[in-house]
């Protein structure tokens, strides 16, 4: 058997946080490495276990949700590491900030936990998870943020015009799915031009290829 994919779990929330931990550590293939209640905490904590995933809270002392992601995740890091990052619809101002800051993926506070335990292994694997709903209802929401320069045109973009079609679905909030049955072809090759896509334009995943769709004017 492989090794279980280890956690960090940060919320301040007490009762959340034994929550979260009590449900990923019930998983055979998910360890809990180390729990915390601020971002500092978590930043420290994940430099010295070294996580596969951190789960972060946004609203946190000493050092807020979003910095601490800038810290482990961001630009400039080394060896940046994944984090999923908990949010609410009603402290969705935070998801731009997250996005930029290197969050791999965004999951609602009052997920159900087949849903948490599902955006922790999808982030391990180093796959984004930005649900659909996220995408149109928060991230299109501050789409003006993040207005394409005036010099910016779609030609300029390093990809083929199939590529493009992908990219602006991607951007929109389409799965694999959803992408392969517009375009009328097989997943596995919505999957071959994703991982184009990412390489040609020096993205991380798919969040990074939201807010690049964004900037270039790809959707509005």
């Amino acid at each position: 058997m492989s090794a279980p994919t280890r956690v960090l779990v940060c919320d301040d929330q007490l009762l959340v946080r034994a929550g979260l931990v009590t449900i990923i550590d019930a998983q055979p293939d998910l360890e809990v490495v180390g729990e915390c209640g601020d971002g500092q905490a978590a930043v420290d904590l994940a430099g010295r276990l070294r996580p596969d995933v951190v789960v972060m809270d946004v609203r946190m002392p000493v050092l807020d949700g979003i910095e601490a992601t800038r810290r482990l995740a961001g630009a400039g890091v080394e060896r940046p590491g994944k984090v999923l990052v908990l949010t609410t619809f009603n402290l969705d101002e935070y998801v731009y900030e997250a996005l930029r800051a290197g969050a791999s993926g965004f999951l609602l506070k009052d997920a159900p936990p087949p849903q948490l335990l599902h955006g922790v292994r999808t982030v391990a694997t180093g796959a984004a998870l930005l649900a659909p709903e996220v995408t149109r209802q928060l991230v299109g929401r501050y789409a003006a943020r993040i207005r394409p320069a005036e010099d910016d045109h779609p030609d300029d973009i390093p990809v083929t015009p199939r590529e493009l079609e992908v990219l602006r679905l991607i951007a929109d909030g389409r799965s694999n799915s959803e992408i392969a049955a517009t375009l009328l072809i097989s997943q596995e090759t919505v999957k071959t031009f994703v991982s184009r896509i990412l390489t040609k334009l020096g993205l991380r995943d798919r969040v990074q290829a939201v807010v690049y769709a964004y900037r270039r004017g790809l959707v509005t």
